[in-house]
């Protein structure tokens, strides 16, 4: 597997460019809605795409780095929904869950693409860790946001390093548990339970 990184949108300089990539994510995204893990393959996302398949690696090293690179697009576009309005819940365990249940019912949704990311988050090595890294941070970031104080504007909040570590927690919790989930091993209606339980240890 190439030790290269993604190109990710700040990387690139022009709208086109910009746009190219968009074109990648969205053919691999309905690629693997449609197929899961197996149906996303270099050269049929490069046709369907519209780009040179020497173009895609240049964007993306290989399959798992497109993958999980469009994972974390899924992730921002729920950080971006967020911003439109504030969380719902009392407390932090009920604004948290809402977040976490509201992301996890919209994977639910696309077993396949949920298969075919999480596969990719799973088998993710060394050379990947740009993108992991991505991916962790727009989870700790919806994470946080839930967590934060919904009466007062987001960019003002300023998370101690114990709400930063929790937020972290929690989100590695998460995935595991889409792993179990994916993989057979647990339920949707266990995956509930289990964040349940760890977001209330976590936040009590």
């Amino acid at each position: 597997m190439s030790t290269l990184n993604s190109l990710s949108y700040d990387d690139l300089g022009s709208a086109a460019q910009r746009e190219r990539r968009k074109r990648i994510l969205d053919a691999t995204i309905a690629l693997a809605s449609k197929g899961g893990f197996d149906a996303v393959q270099m050269r049929a996302v490069a046709e369907r795409a519209d780009v040179a398949l020497g173009t895609l690696y240049r964007y993306f090293p290989s399959k798992i780095h497109l993958l999980v690179s469009a994972l974390a697009r899924e992730f921002e576009q729920a950080n971006t929904g967020l911003d439109r309005r504030p969380v719902p819940g009392e407390t932090q365990h009920e604004r948290v869950m809402f977040v976490l249940g509201r992301a996890t019912r919209t994977l639910q949704r696309d077993p396949n693409l949920t298969e075919a990311l999480t596969r990719a988050f799973m088998f993710a090595d060394a050379s990947v860790a740009t993108e992991i890294h991505v991916v962790g941070m727009h989870v700790t970031r919806l994470l946080m946001r839930a967590m934060a104080d919904p009466d007062a504007p987001f960019e003002d909040h300023e998370p101690t390093e114990d709400d930063i570590a929790i937020a972290k927690v929690i989100g590695d919790v998460w995935l595991a548990s889409l792993v179990q989930w994916v993989t057979g091993r647990a339920s949707a209606a266990d995956v509930s339970r289990s964040m349940d339980v760890a977001v209330r240890l976590l936040l009590r």
